[in-house]
C-alpha cells in the first residue's frame, strides 16, 4: 500500500513522517510554504521522545500523481475543505482507491461515500501543532497517537487492516472497529472545547462554557438515541501522556491554531455546529454551541486574534451561565 497524505499540516505531517520513517512509501499533497519547505528539505516531526526527519515526495495537487491501484488516501484536510479535496481526487482519476477520513466531526465520511465506494472513518487522538513550515510537533508519549479505523458503509475492512498494520509499524496504537460512529460521537464531544479555546482560551474561566457545550451535546444524543463509546475502553485501556517538547510551543486546539495562523477558515461549523444542526432537527436547544460557533466564524471574518474575546462579552451573550 502506497499512502497519499492529502493535507500535510499538523496531523497529516505527523502521520507522513512516521509512516515514511517506518518504510511506507508516502506522497504528500501540501500547499504554500509547507509545500516549499518539504520539497526543499523534508519534514521534521518533533516529539517528547526525540525528533524524526523524513524526505518524501510531495505535490501541490492530486492530478500531479500517477495513481496506482494500491494507493490509499489519508484525507487530513479540515472538514470545510473536504468537498473540494474529494472533487479534486475524483477529477484526478481516483476511483476504487480507499479514502480514509482522518478528520474531526461526523460529516466527512458521508461526503466521501457520495463520491467513492471504499471509505473509512478514522478517529485519531493525537495532540499536534503546526509549528513552522517544515516542522510539526506531537506531544503524546510513548506513542504519537491513538488511531481507530472503521469501514463507512458496506464492504470488507481489508484496507483498514492493512493501514492498521502500517500505523503500528510507524509507532501508533491502532485499532479496527466494526462501527466507528460511536467513537466519532465521543470525539465530537471532546472537540466542542475547540471553539471555546479559539474564542477565549482555556483554563478555569472557560471550563463552565466547555461543560455547558458538552451538556447540550449529551442532551441531543439522548434525544437521538446515540450512545458514544468510551475512548479508553475502545483502546484496550491504553492511556498516552502529554509531555512537553523542549523549545516547542505549548500547543492548543486545532481551531485556535487556525485563527493564530490566519488560515482564513475554521472548522467549528462542523464541530459545535454539528450539535446545533442535530439540536434544531430534534427540537433540543443548543445556545452555547451556536454562540461559540458563530463567534469563531466572526473572528475569522474580522481577522481577530485567537483567544481574544473578553469574558464580559461572553457573559453578556450567555447570561444563564454567569
Amino acid at each position: 500500500m502506497r499512502v497519499i497524505v492529502y493535507g500535510v499540516g499538523a496531523i497529516g505531517g505527523a502521520m507522513a513522517v512516521a509512516l515514511s520513517g517506518a518504510g511506507t512509501e508516502v506522497i504528500g499533497i501540501a500547499r504554500g510554504k509547507q509545500l516549499e519547505a518539504i520539497r526543499a528539505d523534508g519534514l521534521t516531526l518533533r516529539t517528547p521522545d526525540g525528533d524524526k526527519h523524513q524526505r518524501f515526495a510531495v505535490v501541490a495537487k492530486p492530478d500531479e500523481i500517477e495513481w496506482r491501484p494500491d494507493d490509499a488516501i489519508l484525507l487530513t484536510v479540515k472538514t470545510q475543505d473536504s468537498l473540494g479535496a474529494l472533487e479534486a481526487l475524483r477529477a484526478a482519476g481516483v476511483t476504487e482507491q480507499p479514502i480514509f477520513c482522518v478528520q474531526n466531526g461526523i460529516a466527512n465520511d458521508d461526503m466521501a461515500l457520495r463520491l467513492f465506494p471504499h471509505v473509512y472513518g478514522v478517529m485519531i487522538e493525537m495532540p499536534v501543532t503546526f509549528a513552522t513550515p517544515g516542522e510539526v510537533v506531537a506531544y503524546y508519549s510513548p506513542k504519537p497517537g491513538l488511531v481507530h479505523i472503521g469501514r463507512h458503509g458496506a464492504g470488507d475492512d481489508k484496507a483498514g487492516q492493512t493501514l492498521k498494520t502500517l500505523l503500528e509499524q510507524a509507532g501508533f496504537a491502532a485499532f479496527v472497529q466494526p462501527d466507528l460512529r460511536p467513537l466519532r460521537y465521543a470525539k465530537l464531544i471532546m472537540n466542542l472545547a475547540n471553539a471555546v479555546d479559539a474564542v477565549m482560551g482555556g483554563g478555569e474561566t472557560a471550563k463552565p462554557y466547555v461543560e455547558a457545550a458538552r451538556a447540550e451535546a449529551r442532551a441531543v444524543y439522548e434525544k437521538a438515541g446515540i450512545v458514544p463509546m468510551d475512548l479508553i475502553a475502545a483502546s484496550d485501556g491504553l492511556r498516552l501522556t502529554v509531555r512537553p517538547v523542549p523549545g516547542a510551543p505549548a500547543g492548543g486546539s486545532s481551531s485556535a491554531q487556525s485563527l493564530a495562523r490566519g488560515a482564513g477558515s475554521i472548522e467549528t461549523d462542523y464541530l459545535n455546529g454539528e450539535i446545533v444542526l442535530m439540536g434544531r432537527r430534534l427540537g433540543v436547544p443548543t445556545p452555547v454551541n451556536a454562540w461559540f460557533a458563530n463567534r469563531a466564524q466572526a473572528m475569522v471574518r474580522n481577522g481577530e486574534a485567537a483567544r481574544s474575546v473578553d469574558i464580559e462579552q461572553i457573559r453578556a451573550a450567555l447570561p444563564h451561565l454567569v
